[in-house]
């Protein structure tokens, strides 16, 4: 069965989160996005460890619904680990998620966190030690577990990032590289993006929410088509199976918030070709630009923009229904009148992935407004305009530039 799973997301016990991120409300929201299979998200922070074990059933498949309440949403347990630690000479900042078979699992891994950090701190915990120490635990405890370095090319706390993480899985997790399947690509790149490098041919391209919000639930996302199982599941992300990994659901990754270089201070936002020409420094205030993550793809490819691997993973890339309402509302995000008409939408629509994903245009005109059928329909098309994001901004994406370049207000594209 085709199903959309969201595994990288928090719960309230995390820094910066929403206090509605909580098992019944997430069902809610994963309901009306579309998504079958969500992720628990921080099963290291013992109490929201109590709650999952309070509030979720085991099916006996690896997977978990609820004891009450909405069981059309199944979890899967996953948890990020953040590893602090120097090596050769420079500090590394790695965050990895991790994904388990059973609460049995969850102790144990628990146990041995336990004893080298402290878990309540925070949803996402904090070690010294190596994420090559990590994976060995883990692995130790149980080799069903999968081990996915997280956001990989995030500036500062990734494998590939440009300030702190490495050149290579190899160069992280050294000889247990092998039990490095999968890779999460992050909101600012794409799958496109890492087939440029070669070395990623073998590993698995995955693409998750990292939601702090219920509503920023599958802003990025994957499409299966396999049994809605845990060790189906990890065995299609470890093959790279393309039958049972239909497609990843992406940004488009300009509207992330480290695509381009940049120095949000001073409003500096560079491409890498303009980065390179100054000398790596901000031209008004002469610090240190934040080098983003198109700019650390370059460095490491080895082959050129548009090249497609064989049996490569399709992406789509999709914007937030909610995003679209507000740009033709010329409202913000959250508002009033954004939260009423995505509501009414998803109620005739089944769920915002149908909406953006399957129904046919003609469908969609049944009882979408016409002016966020034609920005759904350009979404689909790629035909948007974005400002790059940068050092932690995220981009600026509008699907009609050339109303606002004629002049037309955005009061004039209401909805009726």
């Amino acid at each position: 069965m085709r199903f959309i799973a969201d595994f990288h997301i928090h719960s309230k016990f995390s820094r910066a989160t929403s206090k509605d991120m909580e098992v019944e409300t997430l069902a809610r929201w994963a309901k009306k996005k579309g998504i079958a299979l969500l992720g628990t998200g921080d099963f290291t922070h013992p109490t929201y460890f109590a709650e999952l074990r309070s509030k979720l059933e085991p099916l006996g498949s690896g997977l978990f619904k609820l004891k009450k309440g909405d069981q059309g949403v199944l979890y899967i347990l996953t948890t990020e680990v953040s590893n602090i630690y120097t090596q050769n000479g420079r500090v590394r900042r790695i965050h990895t998620l991790l994904f388990a078979p059973s609460f049995e699992v969850v102790e144990a891994v628990r146990s041995k966190l336990g004893n080298l950090g402290k878990l309540s701190s925070d949803g996402r915990p904090i070690f010294s030690f190596s994420a090559k120490e990590l994976a060995k635990m883990i692995l130790d405890i149980s080799e069903d577990c999968l081990i996915i370095p997280a956001h990989a090319w995030t500036p500062w706390f990734s494998i590939f990032g440009a300030n702190s993480g490495f050149d290579s899985i190899e160069e992280c997790f050294g000889e247990l590289s092998p039990h490095i399947h999968a890779i999460e690509t992050g909101l600012s790149s794409d799958p496109e993006m890492n087939w440029r490098l070669s070395a990623l041919d073998p590993i698995t391209l995955i693409s998750n929410s990292d939601a702090h919000s219920p509503s920023r639930l599958g802003r990025e996302a994957n499409a299966f088509d396999c049994a809605l199982d845990y060790r189906e599941i990890a065995e299609t992300i470890r093959k790279k199976d393309r039958r049972k990994l239909l497609f990843t659901i992406e940004f488009f990754p300009e509207e992330g918030k480290y695509h381009y270089d940049g120095h949000r201070q001073c409003g500096v936002i560079f491409s890498p070709s303009q980065t390179k020409a100054n000398q790596y420094l901000c031209p008004n205030c002469h610090k240190k630009l934040t080098v983003g993550v198109m700019h650390r793809v370059e460095e490491l490819a080895d082959r050129p923009e548009g090249f497609v691997p064989k049996n490569a993973i399709p992406s789509i890339h999709l914007i937030p229904l909610e995003e679209i309402i507000a740009e033709v509302l010329g409202v913000r995000v959250g508002t009033k009148a954004v939260e009423a008409e995505y509501e009414r939408l998803i109620e005739r629509g089944g769920s915002e992935f149908r909406i953006l994903l399957d129904a046919a245009p003609d469908e969609l005109a049944s009882f979408v407004p016409p002016n966020i059928l034609d920005g759904i329909v350009r979404m689909r098309r790629g035909k948007v305009s974005i400002i790059p994001g940068h050092d932690g901004v995220y981009g600026k994406i509008d699907l009609f530039p050339e109303r606002q370049a004629e002049g037309e207000s955005k009061e004039q594209l209401k909805l009726f």
